[in-house]
């Protein structure tokens, strides 16, 4: 079946407002004025297209992660190492997330999994003036970095009919009204920015392909997240993410398709909590124990691949402090 071509769509304004129109860049001079634009710069130097139409999720965090410089531990292309959407499937396959997205629990876990800290809400369990307070944090600092999880179909062209309307002319507006939405539905974006005067919000939409980063109303960008998942029955929200406070980790983040991670992957996963279950442990203690006594033969060669892997790789590179941190405890802990 041959599938038609699109180029582009054009953005319902009002209520959004592209942010290279006349009005846009008025309202982004008011924001930097006001200094409330200090992580739009960050995100703009990293800002990318999604590169599936499905990937908005990873496009947003891929953003994110090299806007904050955390560091992915392995390499993308050559010997750099940088993240991209191709990275980000230690918590969903990417075939699974191609076809079908991903859940804002999903992505939560990715940003954790690659080294972030991460402070997820869903508008069930927050209100419009903690997102407020939230937006605010971002964009007076480039030291966190938001990611919206909205509904498009909210960001309507509203037309009222000030007289009294037939039949026809009320099907006729129900009718405009949903052909100058925003086409799609679930959508994830980093937001760029914020206008404190007018109570506006930069979405910086890697959708790019579609439309171009725009504004819109702080209290419309709310009702857009408050709308539930079908598909989980949860409601939508945002997250704050941020370079964590700690010692680096043991371990780098692995690919998913290697096979000795997915036997690791699979005895941490059903083994476990199968021997631990059998054996009735009540406490922390006895939990470590069944866990380690129990261990695949093959985990000790496995966790020495990882850290031979990338002393290889490593060699004659210049490695920053918390590289060489993470390299030397690596290998003492083998």
């Amino acid at each position: 079946m041959v599938m038609t071509s699109v180029y582009r769509r054009s953005l319902p304004s009002p209520p959004a407002i592209d942010f290279s129109s006349p009005e846009g860049k008025k309202i982004f001079n008011e924001a930097l004025q006001k200094g409330t634009m200090e992580g739009f710069f960050k995100l703009i130097s990293y800002f990318q297209t999604q590169s599936e139409p499905a990937y908005c999720g990873l496009a947003s965090l891929s953003v994110v992660l090299n806007a904050l410089s955390i560091d992915p531990g392995r390499k993308w292309k050559g010997p750099w190492r940088w993240f991209d959407e191709s990275m980000l499937d230690c918590c969903e396959p990417l075939e699974v997330v191609k076809e079908k997205g991903i859940t804002f629990e999903k992505l939560v876990c990715l940003a954790h999994c690659s080294g972030a800290k991460v402070e997820a809400f869903r508008t069930s369990q927050s209100t419009i003036d903690d997102f407020r307070k939230f937006v605010v944090t971002c964009s007076v600092s480039d030291n966190f970095h938001m990611i919206s999880s909205y509904d498009r179909g909210v960001f309507k062209q509203v037309t009222s009919c000030r007289h009294n309307c037939g039949t026809f002319l009320v099907m006729l507006m129900g009718f405009l009204t949903k052909s100058l939405s925003q086409t799609g539905s679930g959508h994830f974006s980093p937001i760029g920015g914020y206008n404190a005067e007018r109570d506006m919000a930069l979405i910086l939409d890697v959708a790019r392909f579609k439309y171009p980063p725009h504004w819109v109303p702080l209290q419309l960008l709310w009702e857009a997240m408050d709308t539930i998942v079908q598909l989980t029955g949860k409601h939508r929200g945002f997250m704050l993410i941020s370079r964590p406070h700690r010692e680096p980790g043991l371990l780098y983040t692995l690919t998913c398709k290697d096979e000795r991670w997915i036997s690791i992957a699979k005895y941490l996963k059903e083994d476990v909590p199968r021997l631990v279950s059998s054996q009735h442990v009540d406490t922390v203690e006895k939990i470590l124990s069944v866990v380690f006594k129990s261990l695949p033969s093959k985990f000790n060669q496995f966790i020495r691949w990882v850290a031979e892997i990338r002393i290889t790789e490593d060699v004659n590179q210049h490695l920053s402090a918390e590289e060489k941190s993470r390299l030397n405890l690596k290998v003492l802990s083998v």
